[in-house]
């Protein structure tokens, strides 16, 4: 098979900046067709520009020199917008740590990024997908849902790569096909309705945070949660932080407060470190031994496609 000529750069950042580690909060599992890490630390990603699919891979040749490849028609828009998806326009100048746990990790993670795609409805379907239920479980549901809705990824991908489907085809989607991939009916009508208005949502990378977020949220059954991991990856905004997540006040509790606490008091706890609160969050994330120990039973997990 013929495979299209790449469109190439390098791009040499005027800080360091770590590729991989900036761009895994962008992926949904070791499984997901649209994300994967080669042996050779090289990361490709699938992707649906305005232009159309892409495939794109990007690979660290040093601190501050990033070698990336695109094929597809979306290639040069995805090239052109390489330095915003791999952090530049994210500024941590102002961040002050505060917590000794925090400061070791600031200073661990150098080139760690806050990145921003500015593709709103690639970051809205999995995080909708994601609302209420387990990782596991909503990382399984996007790749059944890729799989079978989503088209081959253009150039040379690795195997089982695919391009998500477009807004269009998210809408379109019948009840059943998101029952058979374990989406139940609330979530499913959620991301129908906002693939509808997909050309109102993906104008929101043009607004002011304020009204993005109020854009967002007018969509039936987006909310605090699901507008902020749309910001932190679409937007590229460092102060996305995911209020109401299972998680958080487990993690901010056992690593930064040193006792447990209840949702209600993550967002006034969170309160100095305005506006990097998202950055303290994947700061936390990629800490070993941030999160606190299990106990207890997990969280129960219904099979949607059985019901």
């Amino acid at each position: 098979m013929l495979i299209e000529a790449a469109v190439t750069t390098t791009w040499r950042p005027r800080r360091a900046v770590a590729a991989a580690l900036t761009l895994a909060s962008l992926g949904r599992g070791r499984r997901d067709p649209c994300h994967r890490v080669t042996g050779d630390g090289a990361v490709w990603r699938t992707s649906r520009t305005q232009t159309g699919p892409v495939t794109y891979r990007v690979a660290q040749r040093g601190p501050s020199e990033i070698d990336a490849s695109a094929w597809g028609p979306g290639a040069a828009e995805l090239i052109d917008g390489l330095p915003a998806l791999l952090g530049s326009d994210d500024d941590d100048g102002s961040f002050e740590p505060r917590h000794p746990l925090l400061h070791k990790a600031f200073h661990r993670l150098p080139g760690l990024r806050v990145p921003r795609t500015g593709r709103v409805i690639e970051a809205l379907i999995p995080a909708v997908i994601e609302q209420r239920v387990l990782g596991v479980d909503a990382r399984a549901a996007w790749c059944r849902l890729v799989a079978r809705h989503g088209e081959a990824a253009p150039g040379p991908a690795p195997d089982g790569m695919r391009v998500p489907p477009t807004a269009k085809a998210w809408a379109g989607l019948q009840s059943w096909e998101w029952h058979l991939a374990g989406v139940d009916p609330g979530r499913a009508s959620t991301a129908r309705a906002g693939a509808s208005v997909a050309h109102r949502l993906e104008e929101c990378v043009l607004l002011d945070r304020p009204a993005a977020y109020r854009r967002l949220q007018a969509v039936p059954g987006i909310g605090l949660w699901t507008a902020a991991e749309v910001g932190a990856r679409a937007f590229g905004d460092a102060d996305a932080v995911s209020l109401g997540d299972y998680h958080l006040p487990g993690l901010i509790g056992h690593a930064l407060a040193g006792h447990p606490l209840s949702h209600d008091e993550v967002e006034p706890f969170l309160e100095p470190w305005r506006p990097h609160r998202y950055r303290v969050v994947r700061l936390l994330e990629l800490t070993p031994g941030a999160y606190p120990p299990r106990r207890g039973p997990r969280r129960s997990r219904p099979d949607f496609r059985q019901l």
